[in-house]
């Protein structure tokens, strides 16, 4: 390098110069001097030796030199002065006209010349600004930092800086906390000089290289001085914005990091508490102890309503943002170029779809448990009430029964009395075998019962039990009576064929009438129109039977009319009644009068229940026009988010806003899903088991529409991804419409994802060459769980990957060093100086103690702490 064309060994300095050159330049040496533990205070005397002037140049240049000599003869001065000469000639430096005996000899002239040349060399020939170097560097950099501050015109190095105002914009433009700038005034140069030179030498650690007097009781002041001074300022906040630099790098990593750290914490969370209303949920929906009554089921289903309408909507929703949340995370991670987030264990995406899955495994059978129930309930009650009734009027026929059986009215008995009781007795054993088949069926209800496993069973059995024996006993007696009566028939022969006529047609005629009470009283049930309709019409076939009953009463009745007509014209006075039956005229018109009483009744019931299930179709004929509308458009819906998916209109933002556009639509419809499982409700209210107008079922809607929400919300998480990726990777909306144009077009099944085959084909489009070896590390990237599918988002990941640069674990490694001044550890103090609090604070607890050779008390190894934030496979 050659010294500055004004330099002439020749002309004699200004002395005004040479006292600024001396002062600035002594200062200066001092300033680099100080850190090896000595100082100057003559430049021209102190250097003569060759000692100080090559301990020097060791510290600025951090090398060593030939070891100098230690005598005191001129010959040794002369040569340690040379070996400095010689190592700053080694540097480029080509020397004019100075020699090792002037500087020898004092020459103070050369000196200066020589510390100059030194000053140029080592603080101002590496200073460089848009390829600008030395002077024009420098004063290119004092001007770009001076340019914002009135009265301050950087030109030169010389009379530019005599009013102080360019020192303290200087100071200001890098420190505003030291400096007061708008109160400095340009007529007063000597305050304005003093105060930069004071903040500086302490708070820059810049020495005070000159006097303001120096400067100012002079025209033109020293350019040399002046130089050597602002250099001094440029390696100061140089150095600073370097460490500023690297502070910023830090930071903006760990501030991705930290928000990543919330993320996954977000995530751990809100996977815990969703797995943990699972855990609480499944087991509710296995419960299948079944209750004793209808009330207490329909309670249960009621409860089931409410975890449908009320409580799992919002987990659906949860479960849905925590995959958004999910994939975001992992994008961020990728565009930053962290490792991929795994989640605690248990806690991964799959493992929560696997508990979902078995919640609406469990939720499903709860649902078909609950209506099962209830029609077995309401099965048992109809039967139970069946049973009842049964039972009491059996109870209430056999009532006597036993003691009539007993008596021994025939020992005492006339002939005709006892031919009388043996018919009574034959009529009483028609009257006992037509009630053989109500005790049958009261059995038969009662083993029903059982198998349906009716709460009250056992009250129901013992009921039962007792009928049975009785009815036992009753034929045992009746046998016994009969046996006792033909022993003494063939004694006792008078009978009244009248009589007999009477009572064999009376009882069957009289057990038809309770019959067909019974019949008329009997409970239904029934769950549609055609069932209905089949007990009217069976209704209406006994009505029609009831002329011909009619007649049958009227010649019961005439027989008892004849007897009446014979005894009164044959004289006979009857005993009593009919010796052969209990059956008299007048129960036997009570009863025909309470059958035409019933079937009105009936008929209204019947009435009543045919408008129920009319009403009961309506019912379904609603809910189905409503359902066949809504899961059509529910199919519809999505098939256009997944033509969405694909298709290019617009820019990103462009897809975004019309995709929420879309949600909103979509959001605004959950009205007519809300109506529907109103109507839904009121349907199964109505205890309706079955729907023949719509193949639609209520949870069939409900899953698509859950789906749709899934779905859409998914479908817009890819485009802020994309977005997120664009912008991080510095993709153009070009280069994007390119992606997808190419993406579109090997995707031939249009389904936004496509198989290995056709990613390979889309990469050679692309100028990709692709050997097996490559596009096996290619197909590891974007298909990383090896599933032989490949999205669009993990397409642009990898173009993206592969065209943009990011930050690496090397250049946060780099950045520490910087902050720790080339050390292999960094300090926590340091740290906190260097970056903000919480920054500072979550490396410093998350920093190894640094083990190596160079270690110092509460060293850290910022090393394997970047290494850390990216993963081993980054460096």
């Amino acid at each position: 390098m050659e010294q500055e064309n004004d330099w002439d060994r020749d002309l004699l300095l200004d002395p005004a110069w040479e006292k600024q050159q001396r002062k600035t330049f002594t200062a200066w040496c001092n300033s680099h001097l100080r850190k090896a533990g000595t100082q100057i205070e003559n430049i021209e005397e102190d250097f003569r030796d060759g000692l100080k002037l090559m301990l020097l140049l060791e510290v600025i240049s951090g090398e060593r030199l030939p070891k100098p000599e230690r005598g005191k003869m001129r010959v040794h001065k002369i040569n340690n002065v040379n070996k400095a000469l010689d190592f700053i000639a080694s540097k480029g430096v080509k020397l004019v006209s100075i020699g090792a005996e002037e500087i020898v000899d004092g020459n103070a002239k050369m000196t200066l010349g020589m510390i100059w040349t030194i000053i140029l060399r080592f603080a101002i020939q590496d200073i460089s600004v848009e390829e600008t170097s030395a002077k024009e560097g420098l004063l290119l950099w004092c001007q770009r930092k001076t340019a914002p501050y009135k009265n301050v015109n950087v030109q030169n190095f010389h009379i530019s800086w005599k009013d102080g105002l360019a020192f303290n914009a200087l100071i200001h433009r890098h420190r505003p906390e030291l400096i007061d700038y708008d109160k400095l005034r340009k007529d007063d140069p000597v305050t304005n000089l003093n105060n930069a030179f004071e903040v500086a030498e302490r708070y820059l650690d810049i020495p005070k290289m000159l006097d303001a007097e120096d400067i100012v009781g002079t025209l033109r002041p020293d350019e040399k001085a002046i130089m050597t001074y602002v250099s001094c300022f440029y390696h100061a906040f140089s150095g600073a914005q370097k460490a500023e630099t690297a502070a910023n790098r830090i930071c903006k990593v760990l501030a991705v990091n930290q928000e990543n750290e919330h993320l996954m914490e977000d995530y751990e969370k809100l996977a815990s508490d969703l797995l943990e209303w699972i855990r609480r949920t499944i087991p509710w929906l296995e419960n299948r102890a079944p209750e004793k009554t209808m009330t207490e089921m329909q309670q249960k289903l009621e409860d089931f309503r409410d975890y449908r309408r009320v409580h799992k909507p919002p987990k659906v929703q949860e479960k849905c943002q925590l995959e958004i949340n999910f994939n975001t995370l992992q994008t961020k991670l990728r565009l930053s170029n962290r490792p991929a987030f795994m989640p605690s264990e248990g806690r991964m995406v799959s493992d929560i779809n696997g508990a979902w899955h078995k919640l609406e495994g469990a939720e499903k059978g709860y649902e078909e448990w609950l209506l099962n129930e209830i029609r077995r309930l309401e099965r048992l009650d109809h039967l139970a009430e069946k049973f009842r009734q049964k039972a009491a009027i059996h109870e209430s026929w056999t009532d006597g029964k036993e003691t009539m059986l007993t008596q021994k009215d025939y020992e005492t008995a006339t002939l005709s009395e006892i031919k009388a009781l043996l018919k009574k007795h034959e009529a009483f054993e028609s009257d006992l075998a037509a009630h053989q088949d109500r005790v049958e069926q009261i059995a038969a209800i009662a083993q029903e019962l059982n198998e349906l496993d009716y709460y009250d069973s056992p009250s129901v059995n013992a009921r039962c039990q007792k009928i049975c024996e009785q009815w036992d006993a009753l034929g045992s007696l009746t046998q016994n009576r009969r046996e006792s009566l033909e022993r003494t028939e063939k004694q006792l022969e008078s009978i009244d064929e009248l009589y007999l006529e009477y009572a064999k047609r009376a009882a069957p005629f009289n057990n038809w009438m309770e019959g067909a009470m019974e019949d008329l009283q009997d409970m239904f049930i029934v769950h549609n129109i055609e069932e209905i309709q089949g007990l009217i019409t069976a209704h209406d076939q006994f009505k029609s039977t009831l002329p011909e009953a009619n007649k049958e009463r009227e010649a019961i009745q005439a027989i008892q009319a004849e007897v009446q007509k014979i005894a009164q014209y044959n004289g006979i006075k009857l005993a009593g009644n009919n010796p052969y039956t209990t059956i008299t005229p007048q129960s036997i018109d009570k009863k025909w009068e309470k059958v035409q009483q019933l079937v009105p009744q009936r008929d209204q019931a019947l009435q009543e229940e045919l408008a129920r299930q009319q009403s009961n179709d309506h019912l379904r004929r609603q809910f189905a026009n409503q359902a066949n509308m809504i899961g059509p458009w529910i199919q519809n819906k999505m098939e256009e988010i997944g033509r969405i998916s694909i298709e290019m209109n617009g820019t990103l933002e462009d897809q975004l806003t019309h995709l929420r556009q879309y949600e909103q639509s979509i959001i605004e419809y959950k009205p007519n899903i809300d109506q529907l499982e109103g109507d839904h409700q009121l349907i199964q209210e109505a205890l309706i088991f079955d729907n023949k107008y719509t193949s639609y079922t209520m949870e069939h809607l409900r899953v698509g529409w859950e789906q749709l929400l899934t779905t859409i919300a998914r479908t817009i998480n890819e485009i802020e991804n994309q977005i997120l990726t664009r912008d991080a990777k510095g993709i153009s909306q070009e280069q994007l419409h390119e992606y997808r144009t190419s993406f579109n077009h090997f995707d031939k099944k249009r389904t936004g994802i496509m198989d290995s085959d056709d990613f390979r084909a889309l990469l050679i489009s692309t100028g990709n060459s692709l050997g097996d070896a490559e596009f096996a590390r290619i197909m590891g990237i974007v298909d990383p769980n090896n599933s032989g599918a490949v999205t669009f988002q993990a397409f642009i990941d990898f173009m993206s990957r592969e065209t943009t640069d990011t930050d690496t674990a090397d250049q946060v490694i780099a950045s520490f060093k910087i902050l720790a001044g080339d050390k292999n550890y960094i300090t926590a103090e340091e740290l906190r100086r260097e970056l903000p609090p919480d920054q500072a604070e979550y490396c410093i607890a998350r920093m190894a103690p640094y083990t190596g050779p160079d270690a110092v008390p509460g060293a850290l190894d910022y090393m394997s702490f970047s290494t850390a934030l990216y993963g081993e496979s980054d460096l």
